[in-house]
Parts: C-alpha cells; sequence; structure tokens
C-alpha cells in the first residue's frame, strides 16, 4: 500500500467516526414501551437526532424523546435514504407540561445548537440535519416565532431554524433510540454530541435531571 493510500484511508476512517452520517451500531435494544397519551409533544429539529434526543431526555418534566424524521414527503423514510426524502432528522418530545413548559422546551432548543447553521450543525452538513420548529398548533407556531425574533436580536448571522406544521412524524429504526447513552464510547458520541450536552447542560443546570448529567 503506498503512502498517498494510507492516508486517504485514514482519512476517510477519520471523517467516517466524526460524521451522525456513520454507519452505527445497531445493537441497541428497543425503547421500553410506555403509555405517553397523558403527555404533551413538541418536535424539534437540529442536527443529529442522537444528540437532540439526548439532550431533551436530561431535561426534567420531559418523559420520552423519540429520535425519527419528518419535514419531507416521502413516507416511510429510512436512515439511508434519508438525504432523497426531504425529511430531517428530527426529535419527538414527550412533557409533562405541569413540570415543563413548550417556553423552556424552546429554550432547551436554541441553547443546545447553533441556529444559524444553515443546513447542518456541525460536523453535519447537508439538509437531513437542518434546524426546524414544528408545531402543532397556532400558539406553539406564535411562540416559536416570537422566541426567533428574541433570538435574533443576539446573532450577527441570520436564524436559520425555521418553523414548520408537523405534517408526520415517522419513528426511526430502533438502533437509533437512545443511541448516546448506548453508545457512549462511540467515536462521534465521544467527539460530538457528549461535548454538545455538557455545553447546553452548563448552561441550564437547574433544568437537568440529576441521573442525566454528563
Amino acid at each position: 500500500m503506498t503512502k498517498l493510500s494510507v492516508f486517504l484511508l485514514s482519512l476517510f476512517t477519520i471523517v467516517g467516526l466524526t460524521s451522525c452520517g456513520q454507519q452505527p451500531i445497531k445493537s441497541s435494544p428497543q425503547k421500553t414501551q410506555k403509555d405517553l397519551s397523558k403527555y404533551n409533544q413538541a418536535t424539534f429539529a437540529s442536527g443529529c437526532f442522537w444528540c437532540v434526543e439526548a439532550v431533551f431526555e436530561s431535561v426534567k418534566g420531559v418523559e420520552e424523546a423519540v429520535s425519527g424524521y419528518a419535514g419531507g414527503k416521502e413516507s416511510n423514510p429510512t436512515y439511508e435514504k434519508i438525504a432523497s426524502t426531504g425529511h430531517a432528522e428530527t426529535v419527538q418530545v414527550y412533557y409533562d407540561p405541569a413540570v415543563v413548559s413548550y417556553a423552556t422546551l424552546l429554550k432547551v432548543y436554541f441553547a443546545s445548537h447553533d441556529p444559524t447553521q444553515v443546513n447542518g450543525q456541525g460536523p453535519d452538513n447537508g439538509s437531513p440535519y437542518r434546524s426546524i420548529l414544528f408545531y402543532r398548533n397556532n400558539d406553539e407556531k406564535m411562540q416559536a416565532e416570537k422566541f426567533i425574533a428574541e433570538v435574533q436580536k443576539k446573532y450577527s448571522r441570520p436564524i436559520a431554524a425555521k418553523v414548520a406544521l408537523l405534517e408526520k412524524f415517522w419513528i426511526a429504526e430502533d438502533y437509533h433510540q437512545d443511541y448516546v447513552r448506548q453508545h457512549p464510547n462511540v467515536a462521534y458520541v465521544q467527539g460530538e454530541s457528549i461535548p454538545r450536552i455538557k455545553r447546553f447542560q452548563k448552561q441550564y443546570p437547574e433544568l437537568i435531571k440529576p441521573d442525566h448529567k454528563f
């Protein structure tokens, strides 16, 4: 093998290990089935759903966060073909409004990623990683738009996060669920997910469940 071949192989390996689009480990067990009917729902896209799910699951009042896909038109999207479906990696949050409000979840959303990055987040680039605030009703829409107007004052660049009606949320494959917790030693999780979660938790320690601190 030539030196150039070795270099290219090494480069390919590094890129693969530092992207949410790498081939993930597929040994994660299925999430325990819960009755979530009594909880409110909120839906967010802000980059790799492994990170986003772990961020929201660490927040007091959030009972569950589920990784999936939304924002596209194709039915039954898959991880391998998401780039061609128009969907974004998305997380559906089930929360108790008596403990955490939708407004607080918006605060979590903006504090846990760079809302000015267009079509991507961190090392993950492309439309599947774009930022979207999905709303279910006019109240959520108005709150999201008002929050964006306030957040924009803190940035010199335009807020890239869009506000869109949630038409359908598709649950992702089982092996994506609880990915950070199940695979804490994966290179991407070590290099991107956990640092991102820690940055958020450092900003709002009062919102974090004691057993979900990183």
